[in-house]
């Protein structure tokens, strides 16, 4: 799951926001909120994913996109969000954004089919890239004095953090004693509750005048991520084989290329790729990419295992996930005050790599006749160990010694590359599932049994490849960080881990 940071720095004198200082700590309740709000709909519908698939009769070909939709939406938009901003103002952007999501929960949790369901998906991620820099640009400029800021970024993002584990069991809550539409239902709770303290605590913000959109990057690389997505995706219906996967697959290659070319051409990129090409933000890149990916598989593909395979309830399905939540906190806050402060990323994400990877690998073993406490417990454990490993040394290596107005693209890139993970990473991971389930029933009588079998067959190879993924990431990661720790500077800006 994630937050960015909006290139913003010290409020300019001519910004209202000192007449708002005695509300500061409100300011902070609301802009959590609206952030709450956008992180835990990465996972809340997770658990409602069986529940929504038997209402409204979607295949297991298709069941995928409800997840990518958002994220996709949300990672490809996310570049620009703080530039929309900027250019439009922030608290503008942002009950624009609340507005927005709020309707888009509305309009999924409606749905009365499968096309509307991931339109509203998709208009969800559209908002939430709005919505994500907007409230992290509002809360650098709300507070000015250095300790202030460092305790409100705390408490944002401790909120960031635990959003994805609330989501898993609101969503098992929602699902099981109302209904799996409720997942959606309650973000418009979340969103009046926020609009309201929007549009009573925030001052004004000028736009930046200076600001331009770079528009050919936009279209180019959202186009790209989308059809590198789909082409994954359209695997899954079409076969490897097909002239569709192959061809959506190498548009998206080229869009991105052509991207790339173009933030070297233009006055205002939308990413500067120097951000990238140093070894330890690329690295992070990648580390963030590999871990979103894994991430979102287990989260889908355990979830169906949990509640198809073991007849685990929704809610029992949320509290399932709920140790390897604590597992990921316990580490990340283990790895950002202690042990990256004193032997850097190299040694410790190649770590969390393997760990994460022993506990993919781990999972292939489960069968119909396997237990939560003895087959399902210790690996989930693991993984969240190694999850954490990853991501928080690989956030602060993201935007570790950049110019500090670039500290937010370089957090956005990031970010990005978390989400596109994702959305990549759920795409061909579902692929590659149901080929397996295909493979096993080719030429055999698709009794109860050996559906359930193909299922399970399906889900050991979503485990499987997962592993494979985070195993060439350790070598990755551990060929491109630097050795060393970072030496801390007092004027970088503040970085949220989610």
């Amino acid at each position: 799951m994630t937050a960015v940071m909006n290139e913003v720095g010290p409020p300019r004198p001519d910004e209202p926001a000192d007449r708002h200082h005695g509300r500061r700590w409100v300011i902070l309740a609301v802009i959590a909120i609206a952030q709450l709000m956008v992180v835990l709909d990465a996972t809340i519908v997770n658990i409602a994913l069986p529940s929504a698939q038997a209402d409204l009769g979607f295949s297991n070909d298709n069941r995928q996109w409800v997840v990518t939709a958002y994220s996709l939406a949300f990672g490809s938009l996310l570049l620009i969000g703080g530039r929309i901003a900027d250019l439009i103002g922030r608290k503008t952007t942002l009950i624009i954004g609340l507005v927005g999501f709020a309707i888009a929960s509305a309009l999924a949790g409606a749905a009365a089919d499968f096309e509307v369901l991931v339109a509203g998906r998709a208009l969800q991620g559209v908002f939430g890239a709005l919505l994500a820099p907007t409230a992290l640009a509002l809360l650098t400029t709300t507070f000015t004095d250095a300790k202030e800021r460092a305790a409100a970024f705390g408490i944002f993002g401790a909120v960031a953090g635990a959003g994805g584990g609330i989501g898993l069991l609101l969503g098992g809550v929602l699902t099981e004693h109302l209904d799996w539409r409720w997942c959606l239902y309650v973000n418009l709770i979340f969103a009046a509750i926020a609009l309201v303290g929007a549009l009573v605590l925030l001052p004004r913000h000028r736009r930046e005048k200076s600001v331009k959109i770079d528009l050919p990057g936009t279209v180019t690389v959202t186009a790209g991520l989308f059809a590198l997505v789909y082409g994954f995706a359209n695997a899954e219906h079409d076969g490897w084989s097909s002239v569709g996967t192959w061809g959506f697959l190498a548009a998206g290659v080229v869009l991105i290329a052509v991207f790339a070319w173009l933030q070297t051409r233009v006055a205002h990129p939308l990413l500067l790729l120097r951000i990238l090409l140093d070894r330890n933000r690329g690295a992070a890149s990648i580390g963030m990419f590999i871990s979103a990916a894994g991430m979102f598989g287990i989260n889908l593909f355990l979830t169906y295992y949990l509640q198809q395979s073991l007849h685990y309830s929704p809610v029992e399905t949320g509290l399932a996930f709920l140790p390897m939540v604590g597992a990921v906190m316990v580490t990340s806050t283990l790895a950002t005050n202690l042990l990256t402060p004193r032997f850097g990323p190299k040694p410790i994400v190649p770590l969390g790599m393997a760990f994460a990877a022993a506990g993919m690998f781990w999972l292939t073993g489960l069968d119909a006749s396997s237990t939560y406490a003895a087959h399902v417990l210790p690996p989930l454990v693991v993984f969240g160990l190694g999850l954490g490993l990853v991501m928080a040394p690989s956030m602060s290596a993201a935007t570790y010694g950049i110019d500090p107005a670039d500290a937010g693209v370089g957090s956005a890139s990031v970010n990005t590359m978390q989400q596109v993970g994702g959305s990549i990473g759920t795409a061909l991971l579902s692929s590659l599932a149901a080929g397996a389930a295909t493979y096993f029933l080719a030429g055999k009588d698709p009794t109860p049994d050996l559906v359930a079998q193909s299922a399970l067959e399906s889900y050991s190879t979503a485990f499987g490849w997962s592993a494979a993924f985070f195993a060439a990431g350790m070598v990755v990661c551990g060929l491109l960080f630097r050795r060393g720790a970072p030496v801390h500077d007092p004027d970088a800006a503040p970085t949220v881990h989610m």
